[in-house]
């Protein structure tokens, strides 16, 4: 009679386990991306038009009036929220700010004025109006996967710009 063979029981060891946690996470990952959230967000219509005011004070710029003209025909700049790159959304609107001084008057009348020292320095000061898609959630407006609220830095780049500057309004569903 012939002895049955014995084969060898596979037992699971510590990398083994470590190895299967790790495949495990990668196919999660590739799987769950922050990609495939938004195009389940788009599919549901949680994706609302969003309109995002940010003012830049003080970039230093040798040709201010050129910037504008160059950031108004690309129509679109890229978004950098709280180091995050979010993508490109469309530019609104771009109008100058002009600075200006507080001023006391010898009667005590408290009056605001042109800076006089703004011809002086060449600076770029300017308010943005752009235009993206987001969704409102429980702790504001997310765009990018980044809540955004007033006073939430951010840095907007173009072709020829990479300015910071600060989030002055939201609005969703804006038109």
């Amino acid at each position: 009679m012939a002895e049955p063979q014995n084969t060898p029981v596979r037992r699971w060891n510590l990398v083994d386990i470590g190895a299967a946690a790790v495949l495990l996470l990668a196919v999660a990952g590739v799987v769950w991306t922050p990609k495939l959230a938004g195009t389940v967000a788009k599919a549901t219509g949680a994706f609302k038009p969003v309109l995002v005011t940010v003012d830049v004070k003080a970039i230093p710029a040798s040709d201010p009036s050129g910037l504008l003209k160059e950031i108004r025909a690309e129509g679109k700049t890229s978004l950098v929220i709280r180091n995050q790159p979010h993508g490109s959304v469309t530019v609104q609107s771009v109008t100058p700010i002009e600075r200006r001084v507080t001023v006391v008057l010898p009667t005590g009348q408290v009056t605001t004025a042109p800076d006089p020292n703004a011809s002086g320095f060449s600076t770029f000061d300017a308010r943005f109006v752009l235009k993206g898609e987001g969704q409102r959630t429980a702790g504001g407006v997310v765009l990018g996967n980044q809540a955004l609220k007033i006073g939430s830095p951010i840095e907007l780049e173009g072709s020829l710009y990479r300015i910071n500057g600060t989030v002055s309004d939201v609005q969703i569903g804006g038109h």
